[in-house]
């Protein structure tokens, strides 16, 4: 299976011509009578021709249907609507290590930007290398707020996982903190997810991908530069609920996750939502309700995160 380095990330933003910025949520392009889409979200619109107005999915949705219909798109792989915009209609790239550089060559920052600063001097002085590190979110766009966390990427597997170990030490020496119970109540209300909020916050506390720098949430994520040349169709078979082991998970982490089960005729579970990134290990029993996919070959597998919301759609574990 040949693999190549894609130019456009996960976690990357796009601008356009119009004012709108979507976040790419697909490695590389897809191909679509001929022309090459970068699959894709709106998250951003420019207000007066000046000033960035985040959206949220529904709102992004009835925009782009009135305004420009033209980037609402059906993707036949994912067999999903989403958006997509023609590679030739991209105006500006943004690229979370190329800020993140910008950002710690800078002499002057302000309070959000420190902080960033400061969090990344603390993982370079335990080892890690940060040319391989970038930041998005509002501060890839330079839009970011006094209240905004901090998003931090990653494209090496090695080193995200570094940077998890890094981090679950240095809240143990009390150089970075464990959320509080208002910052867990306030992620726990943003992801909307079907879990209760003891059990969001037990998964969440293990995977220490999340703490506090100077009391700002900052959040690790890790992104595969790698596109698999090949691509397989699937298409939708319904809703379902199973209860399985995991037996692989060496992915779960990625966007999407992906996990191996021990179920007699599903073998992978793939997961589009960062709720449930990093959510179960190897040997433990999990419950899982997405939606049942098919491939052209006849192997099936389980989607969570078939929508950009995805109500009832969970991975949770019920035995370690």
């Amino acid at each position: 299976m040949q693999q190549i380095t894609s130019s456009y990330l996960p976690k990357d933003f796009i601008e356009t011509a119009e004012g709108l910025c979507f976040a790419v949520v697909q490695n590389g392009a897809e191909t679509c009578r001929d022309v090459e889409k970068v699959l894709c979200f709106l998250r951003y619109v420019k207000c007066d021709g000046k000033q960035w107005h985040k959206v949220a999915t529904e709102q992004a949705n009835a925009y782009l249907k009135t305004h420009h219909p033209e980037y609402l798109h059906y993707s036949a792989v994912l067999d999903a609507q989403l958006h997509a915009v023609d590679i030739d209609k991209i105006a500006q790239h943004h690229q979370p290590r190329q800020r993140l550089q910008q950002i710690l060559a800078e002499q002057q920052r302000d309070k959000v930007e420190q902080d960033l600063y400061d969090l990344c001097l603390l993982f370079q002085h335990s080892g890690l290398d940060l040319t391989q590190v970038g930041v998005t979110g509002s501060i890839l766009l330079d839009v970011q707020q006094q209240s905004s966390d901090v998003d931090l990427v990653f494209y090496n597997r090695e080193h995200f996982h570094k940077a998890r170990a890094i981090t679950a030490d240095l809240i143990d020496k009390q150089q970075l903190g464990e959320l509080g119970d208002k910052d867990w109540q306030e992620a726990y209300a943003r992801r909307s997810c079907t879990l209760t909020l003891a059990e969001y916050i037990w998964h969440e506390r293990r995977k220490f991908n999340k703490a506090l720098i100077k009391g700002r949430k900052f959040d690790l994520n890790f992104v595969d530069e790698q596109v698999h040349s090949e691509s397989v169709s699937y298409h939708k078979l319904g809703e379902m609920t199973l209860q399985c082991k995991i037996t692989e998970d060496s992915y779960g982490f990625d966007y999407p996750a992906l996990y191996s089960i021990d179920h007699e005729s599903i073998c992978t579970v793939v997961c589009f939502i960062a709720t449930y990134t990093g959510q179960a290990f190897v040997g433990e029993t999990v419950e899982i309700s997405g939606l049942l996919e098919q491939a052209e070959d006849g192997s099936k597998r389980i989607v969570v995160g078939s929508s950009r919301e995805a109500p009832r759609e969970y991975i949770k574990v019920i035995q370690c």
